[in-house]
């Protein structure tokens, strides 16, 4: 017999927002918001003490199921507050391995939502990339998103495959053909994307990248070329007119 969790994420919500407004300053959340250029009310909680009051949440309540998780996550992005969206995916990446591709329509909701690449990204690469990453049935979903008109969407059409293209997986032509039909675009969040799998992929497959770039590199802005071709060698770099690679302190990249 299935056990049936009672979902009371407005409760959740009253029982997280405490903790995460106590661990928060009032200079953090003042620099935070000016930073991301937000509306949302911040608490200026950092990073690992929303990931430790996730974590004593979920370890005080090992009954959460993914229905459960869904609805505080949709109970807070009603809510104004970023840390509270915050903790909520912080839920959410604990417990990825429950969802399934049935989960990427309210998901994407999330991500239409969002408004700041704070929130999209750890949607995007993390938790909707985890499920892409298992189930590549759902890569049929990417050409969709990437031709909706809300550009936090088509951004996650390509960071969703980020990690698995790290790690040298995935399906390298549908990101490219996806990025490619992109590079027009004036957008700082898409140019910035594409360069960022350009750049991170890279690191373990420079031919790749390096054959992309050279195929589109009078396409590119400026921004998508210097973050894709960031790690490229010196003597790919000199092949697509660009000086070598340097640091802070202008040693060259080896």
């Amino acid at each position: 017999m299935t056990r049936t969790v009672a979902v009371d994420p407005k409760r959740a919500l009253r029982d997280l927002g405490p903790a995460l407004e106590l661990a928060g300053t009032a200079a953090r959340a003042k620099g935070e918001k000016a930073y991301l250029k937000s509306d949302l009310v911040f608490y200026g909680t950092p990073m690992p003490d929303m990931r430790r009051i996730a974590a004593e949440y979920a370890k005080a309540h090992p009954e959460l199921d993914r229905r459960w998780l869904r609805a505080l996550a949709e109970a807070a992005w009603k809510s104004d507050v970023f840390e509270l969206r915050a903790v909520a995916l912080a839920l959410l990446d604990r417990q990825k391995r429950d969802l399934a591709e049935r989960d990427l329509p309210w998901l994407l909701d999330l991500v239409d939502a969002s408004k700041t690449w704070a929130l999209v990204d750890w949607l995007a690469a993390t938790i909707i990339g985890d499920v892409v990453g298992r189930h590549p049935a759902s890569l049929r979903w990417l050409p969709i998103w990437a031709k909706q008109r809300n550009f936090w969407i088509r951004r996650t059409a390509l960071l969703a495959q980020l990690n698995t293209l790290k790690r040298g997986d995935g399906d390298w032509e549908l990101f490219t053909r996806l990025a490619a039909g992109m590079l027009d675009e004036k957008e700082f969040f898409i140019r910035k994307a594409i360069g960022w799998v350009l750049r991170e992929v890279s690191k373990k497959r420079p031919k790749l990248v390096y054959e992309f770039i050279r195929a589109h590199r009078d396409e590119m802005s400026g921004l998508t070329l210097r973050e894709g071709a960031k790690y490229l060698s010196d003597a790919q770099r000199r092949t697509l007119r660009l000086e070598p690679w340097r640091d802070r302190e202008g040693k060259p990249y080896r």
